[in-house]
């Protein structure tokens, strides 16, 4: 158990009757109200400001089970403790500049990390490589906008604002920067949120089996008798550091079982909230009447794959083709044939180009803030090619770099992060 605060010192004096060391593990024995043991224990002291949070900290380490746990809270919270808000430790320690917001953010995505390839970016996040990109790009900016201003404080001396072309290399690197951390940052946030993927399509198409195959075990259960399916079965797959959600769907058609009915219902609505429909179908039916009928069933799905299951029954090879628009990829649940094909199909679709050395968690709300950076930095180059709008290009410079400072914090909201701290988990 942690305890962050003013306090947390005499708390642990109360309750294991030492005064620990700072940072040196005590053996002890942990007292109720009355002086009666009721575990024995580890303590631990990390005196502000060189703790986690900025702030006095002791952990108390205990045999668990949920009477002692209880039993510990209790007393705890009787010396003047309370239970921490989902997030809390983690918003003191950006609070008191222990982290900056991004790397506070990584904290919540390595928790949730959905591969080893997301959770090394995400560590990667807390190390501090994503702001450290973030600051290099506000220090590029800082000195170009040195350079603007001290012009424009002094008009006087009739200089040339850009004579040796000094500005505009000046912007043309900070651009070439920025596009690169927006590149990696479009890596880490698709690392990060991964991708939902459903399975949908008539009874016995394959969809269960095209899910086990996915998955690698029997996660679903497989029959010739249709209407097998009722509930959405959900799995979480690493499709090469890639987080995919797979979703096997009832079959879609008029049941007049209710069970079955209520199954087709919930798999429509797994349907509107996907990234990615797999519309499968029996190979050996007409490709455009498969379409046609996916494309009625699921209406408004914008996001869709043709899966044209068992190859092995015909003379065909697994493949990857177009047809109206649409990726077709032809494959057998049932053997494994071209299965690749679907696992390439869906990196390429989400834009994960593979896990790199320096790749970092990222977020949209990031993506927005590079994206909105980049828009300043690009009106401040026109600006600065326009006669006499100097006072302009220098205003979008520092408007990109309030964009950027909303990354690591330096320009936020209470709402922004009381949005961001409310999704840890509690003791985060």
């Amino acid at each position: 158990m942690r305890v962050s605060g003013a306090k947390a010192l005499d708390i642990v004096v109360e309750l294991a009757g030492l005064r620990p060391r700072p940072r040196h593990a005590h053996v002890c024995t942990f007292r109720d109200r009355a002086g009666l043991p009721f575990d024995r224990g580890m303590v631990l002291f990390f005196p502000g400001p060189g703790s986690a949070t900025g702030e006095d900290v002791i952990e108390l380490h205990g045999h668990g089970g949920m009477v002692v746990s209880d039993w510990l809270l209790s007393q705890a919270f009787r010396l003047g403790a309370r239970p921490a808000e989902a997030g809390e430790f983690t918003l003191r320690a950006f609070l008191n500049d222990k982290l900056d917001l991004a790397q506070a953010e990584a904290v919540a995505d390595l928790v949730d990390s959905g591969s080893r390839a997301a959770a090394r970016a995400a560590a990667r996040s807390l190390c501090g490589a994503f702001s450290k990109r973030v600051q290099e790009l506000q220090t590029a900016l800082t000195a170009l906008r040195v350079h603007l201003e001290a012009w424009l404080d002094f008009p006087d001396e009739e200089l040339e604002p850009d004579p040796d072309g000094e500005l505009e290399a000046g912007f043309s690197a900070v651009s070439e920067s920025l596009e690169g951390l927006l590149g990696e940052a479009r890596q880490g946030a698709v690392l990060r949120d991964g991708l939902n993927v459903v399975i949908a399509g008539p009874p016995n198409a394959g969809k269960s089996s095209l899910m086990n195959r996915l998955a690698g075990y029997d996660a679903a259960i497989v029959t010739k008798i249709p209407g097998t399916t009722r509930d959405p079965l959900r799995e979480y797959l690493s499709v090469d550091g890639l987080p995919v959600c797979i979703t096997d769907t009832a079959g879609l058609r008029a049941a007049s079982d209710p069970v079955e009915a209520e199954g087709v219902r919930r798999a429509q609505r797994a349907v509107e909230h996907a990234d990615r429909v797999l519309w499968m179908v029996d190979i050996r039916g007409d490709l455009a009447t498969e379409v046609t009928r996916a494309r009625s069933e699921i209406a408004g799905a914008l996001a869709l794959t043709i899966i044209r299951n068992k190859v092995d029954l015909v003379a065909r090879e697994p493949g990857l083709e177009d047809h109206d628009g649409l990726p077709v990829i032809r494959l057998s649940a049932l053997t494994g044939e071209g299965t690749e094909l679907l696992r390439e199909h869906l990196k390429a679709i989400s834009g994960f180009g593979g896990e790199s050395a320096g790749t970092f968690s990222a977020r949209s709300r990031h993506l927005d803030a590079l994206l909105r950076a980049r828009v300043h930095i690009r009106a401040g180059f026109e600006q600065l090619k326009a006669e006499g709008a100097l006072e302009l290009a220098a205003e979008e410079l520092r408007a990109a770099q309030g964009a950027l400072g909303e990354v690591t914090g330096e320009v936020t909201s209470d709402d922004l992060l009381g949005e961001i701290f409310a999704s840890f988990c509690i003791g985060k």
